[in-house]
């Protein structure tokens, strides 16, 4: 992508290889995020503008690198809009919109703006496997004890 001018319409594989994500990811947050509008051509073949990348580029910081869900991101662009996360696409810092006399909270994570949880490390010496083999496990117990408490009372547990 270096060839091209910064103002230059960018291709999907373009922009696919520069935010490191599948073009089917940029396909699926064009149904989640109205805001994304790729200039389209004969054949459905999409055109990024560089406001467009800009802003796929706040999403993808947002999305992967604040851990926000898209719930949380799409209340972010519908509260302060999508100049906001295009400037968070461009190396602006995660926090709320340039509004003087605003306290912005100390992570960047404002009032109902859903986060998703860090995933905790897996112990040393367990694997993955182990650990989804004791969450199956653990869930079909609370499945039993739901499925326990949702019979008739005339039915023997």
């Amino acid at each position: 992508m270096d060839t091209k001018s910064p103002d230059a319409f960018r291709t999907i594989s373009e922009v696919a290889e520069d935010l490191d994500v599948p073009q089917h990811v940029l396909r699926f947050w064009e149904t989640r995020f109205n805001q994304i509008k790729p200039l389209k051509r004969g054949g459905g073949r999409r055109y990024y503008r560089p406001d467009d990348v800009a802003l796929l580029k706040g999403i993808r910081r947002l999305l992967y690198g604040e851990g926000y869900t898209i719930k949380g991101l799409q209340r972010i662009l519908k509260e302060q809009g999508p100049r906001h996360v295009q400037a968070i696409g461009r190396g602006a810092p995660v926090g709320p919109a340039s509004d003087p006399g605003s306290a912005a909270p100390a992570a960047g994570v404002q009032p109902g703006h859903e986060r998703t949880p860090p995933r905790q490390p897996v112990p040393e010496g367990l694997d993955d496997i182990t650990v989804l083999t004791a969450v199956m496990a653990e869930l079909g117990e609370c499945r039993r004890i739901l499925e326990n408490a949702l019979k008739p009372a005339d039915e023997p547990a």
